[in-house]
């Protein structure tokens, strides 16, 4: 499959209501079915709306919920991607993004970087994820998820590259004044995106919530971007589904023309991490 067609579904969410926010997911997946889309990202936390403080006891899914398996089922053959909070086996809860294909889930991404800074605790509510591993979504096509804030830490969107990611996922919960000082979100997700679609040649899916609620204003702006970092489709800040081809060649070709990834000499950075690291060692034991 040398294009994809792939869509972003921007929605605005009902809070701790996954009945609701279902119909909504489901609406969305006949939308995109009648468009030929087959890749679909909902933003993070997509099933039960982003929470300041969630219930995790009641609204927590294991990976054979009953909502993901029938998203799944009435996705196929369609791809589409769904942010939940994942309670485990072990009483640990995770944000994650299951990514649903072939009638099942083909993989989850818990999210491993977790803010604590201005109204962003999440560091005080889910466990962190461990693994960073690009999904195979057939025809050469190899998807990775970073969810929010993984993509603001510089080493884990260079990781996904270096494992082969050739499509990059950002489901966001990104809203105006969540960070302190000033800093602009819209603004800043803009660098970022075009940053790391170009620099690793990674077309990109950008999916975002819009509306206000629970003391947040999420600003929507969801978009797709080609591997140059240039955008495809961008949405405004209502809820909306945007769609947009992703071509497979042009994306190898800009991975040649700027080889990042090629030349980025993983030994040497993990001699320098470890140089790094001891110093820091010695520098605490002087102290």
């Amino acid at each position: 499959m040398t294009r994809l067609t792939v869509a972003a579904a921007q929605i605005a969410c009902q809070p701790a209501d996954i009945d609701v926010n279902l119909a909504s997911h489901l609406a969305m997946i006949e939308q995109a079915r009648r468009r030929g889309v087959d890749l679909l990202v909902f933003p993070e936390l997509s099933l039960t709306d982003y929470l300041a403080q969630p219930d995790c006891a009641a609204l927590a899914l294991g990976r054979d919920a009953a909502p993901l398996s029938l998203l799944a089922r009435a996705a196929a053959p369609m791809a589409v991607s769904v942010g939940f909070i994942e309670g485990d086996a072990q009483g640990r809860v995770f944000n994650a993004q299951a990514l649903l294909a072939g009638g099942g889930i083909a993989a989850v991404h818990r999210k491993l970087n977790l803010p604590g800074y201005g109204s962003l605790r999440e560091d005080q509510v889910y466990d962190a994820g461990e693994v960073l591993l690009p999904a195979d979504l057939g025809q050469g096509w190899r998807a990775a998820t970073l969810i929010c804030a993984d993509s603001w830490n510089p080493a884990l969107p260079w990781l996904a590259a270096l494992a082969g990611a050739n499509l990059l996922l950002v489901p966001v919960a990104s809203s105006r004044g969540a960070v302190a000082g000033g800093f602009d979100n819209p603004r800043g997700w803009e660098i970022n995106l075009a940053h790391t679609a170009m620099t690793y040649g990674l077309p990109t899916i950008f999916a975002n919530h819009c509306g206000q609620r629970g003391g947040f204003d999420f600003w929507g702006g969801s978009r797709i971007l080609d591997a140059r970092g240039i955008a495809l489709a961008q949405a405004g800040d209502g809820p909306g589904l945007i769609v947009a081809e992703v071509d497979f060649a042009a994306g190898v070709a800009a991975r040649q023309n700027l080889p990042t990834i090629r030349d980025s000499d993983p030994v040497l950075i993990h001699r320098l991490l470890q140089e790094h690291l001891l110093g820091t060692h010695l520098s605490c034991a002087k102290a």
